[in-house]
């Protein structure tokens, strides 16, 4: 079951540089996905947060 009465979290810290790929320093969103977040569905942000997991693995 899902806690869809909570809302999702951005992932944001407020360390907010895009590298060479389009991609935050600080919170490893694209650039596309920090605009879509506030007007993104519950799910559309699932999916931001599994790729922007994918990224912070990826980079360390």
């Amino acid at each position: 079951m899902s806690d869809s009465g909570k809302p999702i979290k951005s992932p944001c810290i407020e360390v907010c540089a895009l590298d060479d790929h389009n991609v935050c320093i600080g919170c490893y969103r694209t650039a596309d996905e920090i605009i879509d977040w506030f007007a993104a569905s519950d799910d559309r942000k699932r999916d931001i947060l599994v790729a922007v997991q994918r990224r912070r693995l990826a980079s360390s």
